[in-house]
């Protein structure tokens, strides 16, 4: 039963990490996006640079 568990996990991380929206995300996965973010927090890194970016176009004049 480990098998399609990780399987689900990496794909779950993989969308995650290719900033798929965190409520999309759990739509496809079936999760509620706290239970999401609860257990999958620690797989979204290196999104910060992409994030900084669009928090600075979105207060540009």
């Amino acid at each position: 039963m480990d098998v399609p568990y990780a399987l689900r996990h990496a794909a779950v991380s993989t969308w995650l990490n290719a900033a798929v929206p965190a409520p999309q995300v759990a739509e496809w996965d079936g999760h509620g996006v706290n239970v999401l973010l609860r257990v999958y927090a620690k797989c979204i890194h290196g999104q910060e640079t992409e994030a900084t970016r669009r928090i600075w176009d979105a207060t540009k004049p």
